[in-house]
């Protein structure tokens, strides 16, 4: 999105991919995109003033319409839709505080989440695990390889070189430009913009040492009945529960049940227990699909930031957008625009640029301490 606007503003424009357009969580993703950071927008208010939240609030809701204005006008066939999402709370007393919070929603921001009680959740989803939910109507779903393709066809036709197979290997400023070092030769560039989220290596150790890469896991099982699908999700909405350890699941295009999660945090747990927990999750909240075959299971890395927050920023003269935690399909596409439009003068401020990016003084890029945290989280969901 960044190489798209920028040459749309004239610039001459490559894309340096280690692997291939669209290789990792571009691409293995549950497609899900719905308002909201990772930060609870109400923290988001608590924690910087009324303005400056607000606005990071509403970037999330542009970030949307930027998706469904890229998917009309490049003619992207990616599976769009905006069925909306389902929060399910998984204790009761999650419900209570989604309640509390869909009132907070429409006072503060004028923004409408639709209350299920439990008595009415049957109407959609075909499920009784779950103690009511929220719906939010903004939200919508698509297949996140076929979006990114989508925009790298978009940007090869704007003149974007897409250069695959191409790992960076060093970045050195040498006066007014800088000359890049990779697998496939040398280039020279007037600005670097580094965009690698969860998957952030060494080339600038003071990024790496702000992103933390984990992992998160899926699931896919072979095509539903239509009348399990119809059962399973009347309304055809994204789904995800309350917990610190969360799932979202959904039906895809094709009538499969795709169900995600973070068993572990870890970037590179066993993919075979991973997609045995997975299914023991998938089962336990419906019972009806204990005997559909599993037909595929992936995983995609995260970029976490200590703040929950994405960054635009800029190390010894590179520029950088990345920390999405969760949020990358709209967020990154969001921040991708912004940063081209800064590069290319069309804006002069991001608000993502106006918040400090936070590392850590025990963290060296290295996330050793992700299975204490896993601890911690599935401890909080047992006393939550």
């Amino acid at each position: 999105m960044a190489a798209l606007t920028l040459a749309r503003a004239g610039a001459r424009v490559a894309v340096l991919e280690q692997q291939t357009i669209g290789w990792g969580a571009s691409s293995r993703n549950g497609g899900m995109v719905s308002p909201g950071l990772k930060l609870a927008t109400r923290k988001l208010f608590k924690q910087f003033d009324a303005e400056l939240a607000r606005e990071l609030w509403q970037t999330s809701l542009d970030a949307i319409e930027l998706i469904d204005e890229l998917v009309r006008n490049e003619g992207i066939d990616c599976n769009w839709q905006r069925d909306g999402h389902l929060h399910l709370a998984s204790k009761e007393a999650h419900f209570e505080a989604m309640r509390d919070n869909a009132a907070w929603f429409r006072d503060a921001l004028g923004h409408t989440l639709r209350v299920v009680p439990s008595a009415e959740l049957r109407s959609e989803i075909g499920t009784d695990k779950y103690f009511g939910g929220v719906i939010d109507d903004v939200s919508g779903a698509l297949q996140p390889a076929k979006y990114v393709a989508g925009l790298a066809k978009a940007a090869a036709v704007a003149g974007v070189r897409l250069m695959e197979q191409c790992e960076v290997m060093h970045v050195a400023r040498d006066r007014d430009t800088f000359q890049v070092t990779t697998t496939r030769g040398l280039l020279r560039a007037g600005d670097v913009i580094v965009a690698t989220n969860g998957y952030t290596g060494q080339l600038l150790p003071e990024l790496q040492r702000r992103v933390v890469p984990a992992g998160s896991y899926i699931i896919v099982t072979g095509p539903l009945h239509p009348d399990a699908q119809r059962e399973i999700s009347p309304s055809g909405r994204m789904f995800y529960d309350s917990k610190w350890f969360l799932n979202y699941f959904r039906l895809t295009p094709d009538g499969r049940m795709l169900w995600g999660g973070r068993n572990s945090l870890m970037p590179d747990a066993d993919a075979i227990q991973s997609a045995q927990a997975l299914r023991r999750q998938m089962v336990r909240v419906f019972p009806q699909l204990a005997e559909v075959p599993l037909t595929h299971s992936w995983s995609g890395r995260l970029g976490l930031t200590f703040d929950m927050l994405p960054h635009i920023g800029r190390i010894d003269g590179v520029h950088y957008a990345l920390g999405y935690n969760g949020h990358g399909v709209s967020i990154a596409t969001y921040l991708g625009r912004e940063i081209g439009l800064l590069l290319s003068g069309a804006k002069s401020r991001s608000p993502f640029m106006d918040i400090p990016h936070p590392t850590r003084f025990f963290y060296d890029g290295q996330p050793w301490f992700l299975p204490l945290a896993a601890r911690y989280f599935q401890a909080r969901d047992l006393v939550s």
